[in-house]
C-alpha cells in the first residue's frame, strides 16, 4: 500500500460479498479535514443497507456511519480544527457520500466534533449517529416525510429548560437512541420524563434524567393507563426509540390529540389512529448533512463537544461503570475492516448492552 492509498471494505451488491480493496486517499477540498480513522462504530443500518439496498445509490458500495480518529491534514479555510485533534463524525447519504468502512475520510470541518479528553476514540465512535438521531428527532423542524418535533433546542436562547413541567414519554429508554433522548429531554426541562425499560436498568436511566420507569414487560395495551397513573397531564410529546409496528401504535395511543410522536423507522401506525390529522408523526432521518436537516445539524456539531465536556450528555458505557448496573460494553472487532462482515452477522442476530467497534488501521 502506498502512502496515497488506503484499505476500505466494499460490498459487491445487494446481499453480496465483502472484500477489502485499495482505493486512493481522498484529496481535500476547501473547508474539509482529512481524518485517520482509528475507530468505527457499527450500527444496524450497516447490515440493512447490504440486505435491502437501503440508501445505496450504486454498487459496489462502502458502508459505515460512525467514526472517530485523528486529523492529519486540514484544507483551505479551516479555522476550528487543527492537525492532531481527536475528532468524531457521522457518515452522510448526500453527495459526495461519506462512509467510515475505510482508513481515511475527508469530511467537512463543520461536521466533525472534537472528542473530550475523558472519552476514548473507541467510545467516541459509538456516539455521532445515535446522538444525531435523538437531537434531530427532538429539535429539527417539522416537515414531511422526514423531520423532527420542532422543539426549541437547548443551545438556542430560551431553549434550556423551556419545557419545564411538560411531561414526555420515551419508549425504550435503555436503547442507545433512548439514552440520548432522555438526556436531551432533561436539558430541555421536561418533567416528568417517563420511559419504558427493564427494571435492572432503572438506576442507570434515572441517573440520565428519567423520573419514572415503566416495566417494559407490561402489555403494550396497558401503556396508556400506566402513563396516566404517573401523570394526569395530557402527553403532548412522545418518542419511540425502537419503532416496531406494535410500539408505534401503542405510543400513538399514549400521545394526546394534538400531540407529536417521534419515530425512528418508517411509519407503521394504523390509519384509523391518525384519522382527522390530530396527531403529528415525526419520522427522523438522522443525516446531519441532509439539506433540510443541515441547519439543525450544524448547530448540533457546534455544541456537541461542550455538551459532552460539561457532562450534560453522558456516554452510556462510562456512566454505567460508576453504578451497580451492567455497563454498555464495547467489544473491539479483531482484524480491522476485514472483521466487519462477521461482526455485522453478530449484530444482526442481536446483541444486548454491547457496542461493536472496529479499528480500521488494524486491517491486515
Amino acid at each position: 500500500m502506498t502512502s496515497k492509498q488506503q484499505k476500505t471494505l466494499f460490498c459487491s451488491n445487494i446481499q453480496g460479498t465483502y472484500s477489502v480493496e485499495l482505493i486512493d486517499v481522498p484529496e481535500l477540498g476547501p473547508g474539509e479535514v482529512l481524518v485517520e480513522l482509528q475507530a468505527v462504530g457499527l450500527n444496524p443500518i450497516d447490515w440493512f443497507m447490504r440486505e435491502r439496498g437501503l440508501f445505496v445509490p450504486k454498487w459496489p458500495a462502502i458502508f459505515g456511519l460512525d467514526g472517530a480518529g485523528v486529523v492529519i491534514k486540514v484544507g483551505e479555510g479551516v479555522a476550528n480544527i487543527e492537525v492532531g485533534d481527536r475528532v468524531m463524525h457521522a457518515g452522510t447519504m448526500v453527495e459526495p457520500k461519506i462512509s467510515t468502512f475505510l482508513q481515511y475520510a475527508a469530511i467537512k470541518a463543520d461536521f466533525v466534533a472534537k472528542v473530550p479528553d475523558n472519552i476514548s476514540l473507541d467510545e467516541a465512535s459509538t456516539i455521532p449517529l445515535v446522538l444525531a438521531t435523538a437531537a434531530l428527532g427532538l429539535y429539527d423542524s417539522k416537515r414531511s416525510p422526514h423531520g423532527g418535533l420542532g422543539l426549541t433546542p437547548p443551545w438556542e436562547k430560551g431553549g434550556r429548560g423551556k419545557y419545564a413541567d411538560e411531561p414526555i414519554v420515551i419508549n425504550a429508554g435503555s436503547t442507545s437512541v433512548g439514552q440520548f433522548l432522555i438526556q436531551f429531554a432533561k436539558i430541555s426541562g421536561f418533567s416528568p420524563i417517563i420511559t419504558t425499560a427493564s427494571r435492572h436498568n432503572e438506576e442507570y436511566l434515572k441517573s440520565l434524567g428519567a423520573t419514572h420507569i415503566i416495566d417494559r414487560t407490561i402489555p403494550l395495551s396497558s401503556l396508556p393507563s400506566a402513563v396516566h397513573a404517573i401523570t394526569e397531564k395530557p402527553i403532548v410529546y412522545g418518542a419511540d426509540a425502537i419503532s416496531t409496528a406494535e410500539t408505534q401504535n401503542a405510543m400513538c395511543d399514549v400521545v394526546a390529540p394534538g400531540g407529536d410522536l417521534l419515530i425512528v423507522t418508517h411509519k407503521r401506525i394504523a390509519k384509523e389512529k391518525l384519522e382527522g390529522g390530530e396527531k403529528h408523526i415525526a419520522w427522523v432521518f438522522a443525516d446531519v448533512q441532509y439539506p433540510s436537516a443541515r441547519p439543525c445539524g450544524l448547530a448540533l456539531y457546534a455544541n456537541m463537544t461542550g455538551l459532552l465536556e460539561r457532562g450534560e450528555i453522558k456516554v452510556g458505557h462510562i456512566i454505567r461503570q460508576a453504578l451497580s448496573t451492567q455497563p454498555n460494553r464495547i467489544k473491539i472487532v479483531s482484524s480491522g475492516l476485514a472483521g466487519i462482515p462477521g461482526a455485522l452477522d453478530t449484530l444482526k442476530s442481536g446483541v444486548s448492552a454491547l457496542k461493536l467497534v472496529v479499528r480500521p488501521q488494524e486491517t491486515p
